[in-house]
Parts: structure tokens; sequence; C-alpha cells
């Protein structure tokens, strides 16, 4: 009986050794697996594209920082060049072909301009449709409180074709106001020098393309006060009635418009950075206000003169 337990003891320990050999061998293994992956992570990680790698080149710590942008596009832009006087002597020709001066529609309205060309394939044609979209559902009508000056910045471009241009969009204005139009809408040609200066004025950049035979542009459309200053800058190809709205009534000097603009214009600011209007959060508060105040004094009033009246009702005296 002694032998078979001592024989037992020893198989037992036997078979102990062997499971702790076994799982020092698989600690060393994972250990070795540990330090190869240590050191081959950092060596991966720190590996460096070749300079001629499609999307990561290497980088220099000397040469001016580029924009990433084709050539095409790193002169195009829009400077805002607000409270700039316009160079209202400058000469262009209209619809018709007549010589004509840019100073000659400034005066009496603000203008809304825009520089386009009428052979644009996509980019002017969204701006001019953006522009008489805004127009159509505008309470203010071209002719009558404001006036649109539409030039063309390719010299190459005909009056016959700005012609064309113009009738396409003043057919799409309500037809109550297409007669106005016709004289507060125009469309404008130009020389290269005319051009030029205009566009510098306005702080208008564009190229173009020999290759592709187009002008890269941005689009935006301004507005100027009747005497030819920039007041306002409105970006892409969509414009927000309101903010048109606001921008012709402040330009015009307040001359045009309602009590409720001038309301509006208290309670939002145009954002140069944004080419939007904004909400003045204390104006607002203070309008707020004011207009709790006045409501407060007006049922104060109405209950001290319905007090005597009632009093008198009940008494049998008369009203």
């Amino acid at each position: 009986m002694t032998d078979l337990k001592q024989l037992f003891i020893k198989n037992k320990t036997a078979k102990l050794a062997i499971r702790l050999q076994s799982a020092l061998r698989s600690v060393s293994i994972s250990r070795n697996l540990f330090m190869l992956a240590a050191f081959c992570v950092p060596v991966f990680a720190q590996v460096v594209p070749p300079p001629n790698a499609p999307l990561y080149g290497a980088r220099t710590d000397t040469g001016p920082a580029t924009t990433g942008l084709p050539p095409a596009l790193r002169d195009v832009g829009i400077d805002q060049k607000l409270n700039q006087q316009l160079p209202l002597e400058l000469i262009f020709r209209d619809e018709n072909g007549t010589p004509v001066k840019l100073g000659q529609y400034f005066g009496k309205k603000p203008v809304v301009l825009s520089l386009v060309y009428y052979n644009c394939p996509m980019l002017c044609t969204q701006v001019l449709n953006g522009m008489v979209t805004a127009f159509r559902v505008l309470p203010f009508k071209i002719g009558n409180e404001f006036d649109v000056v539409t030039v063309s910045f390719d010299p190459r471009e005909t009056s016959a074709l700005a012609a064309a241009k113009k009738k396409t969009y003043v057919d799409y204005l309500p037809s109550e106001t297409q007669a106005r139009a016709v004289n507060g809408w125009h469309f404008l040609t130009g020389d290269g020098s005319s051009i030029k200066q205009l566009a510098d004025a306005v702080g208008f950049r564009y190229h173009f393309d020999d290759a592709t035979n187009q002008f890269a542009h941005a689009s935006a459309i301004m507005v100027a006060t009747p005497q030819g200053k920039l007041s306002h800058y409105f970006y892409g190809i969509e414009y927000s009635t309101r903010d048109l709205r606001l921008a012709l009534v402040q330009s015009a000097e307040n001359k045009i418009g309602s009590p409720v603009d001038q309301l509006l214009l208290y309670c939002y600011h145009y954002d140069p950075a944004t080419g939007r209007y904004g909400a003045v959060v204390m104006n607002m508060i203070r309008l707020g206000g004011l207009l709790t105040i006045v409501g407060i004094a007006a049922l104060l009033l109405l209950l001290r003169r319905r007090g005597p009246r009632q009093m008198r009702l009940r008494t049998g005296g008369t009203v």
C-alpha cells in the first residue's frame, strides 16, 4: 500500500513538472514575440514615404507654403473692398451697342452689381439664376427702388450676346415688373482695360485658362450706394431675399423700405466675414424688453379706464 502511494505521488509530481515546463516555454515564446513586436512597431511607424508618393510627400523646411490648388485657381477669389468708390468714369457698351459711362447708372438708387461672362457654361448662369430668383420675390422692384448692372468680364463678348441674355432674364421676371426692369437691368460689355479696372475696384480676381478656353472665377454679387460706394457682398449662387432687402434699405440710407425694415435693421447687422445679416442678440433683448413695457403700460391703461366704467354700470349711472 505504501509503495502504491509513493508511486502515485511520483507520477503526480512528474505531471506537474511537465506542465510547469510547458508553461515556462509558452512564457518564453510570448516574451520573444512581445520583444519582436516592440522592436517592429516603432520601425514601421516611423517609415517616411518617398518624395514621389502621391498623397504624402516629404516636407522641406524651406520654400513657400502651397495651397494645393491647381495653377488656374491660385489667383481666383474675391477681396472685399467695402466703402470702395467705384470708377464711375469707365466706358462700357450697353446691350444696344451704345457707349455708356458707368456713372450714369448711379446717383439716385442703390445698385446691385454682378460680374459674369455671358458664354459661361455653368457658374455665371447660376449666379444670374440666383439673382432673378431673388428679384422675383423681393418687395422692391428693379427700376423703382433699385437698379441692376451686370458686366461681362470677357472682352471678346458682344452687345448682341448681352441683349440676348437680358431678354432671357427680364422675361423671367413677373410680367407686371418687366417694363420697368427693361430700363433698370443693364447688361454691359467692354474692353479689357475698363473690365480690369472695374474688377480691381471690386476685388474680383479671375483667370483665363487657355487649355479649356474658359474663365476660372468665384461667384458673388455686390450692392453699391447711389454714390457708387460698395456696401455689401453676397457670395455663392443663392441670395437671401431678406439679406438683399436689408442691404438695399441700408445702401439707400433708409430712403426706401418700411418701418418693419427699420426694425429688422435694428435687430440684424451685416457681417462682412460671412456676407450675411446676423441677429444682434442684445438689440433683440432690448426690443423685447421695450415691447414688454409698452404692453404692460397699455394693459394698465385699459384696466384703469374699464374700472370706473364698470362701477357706473353697477350703480345704474350713465356711461
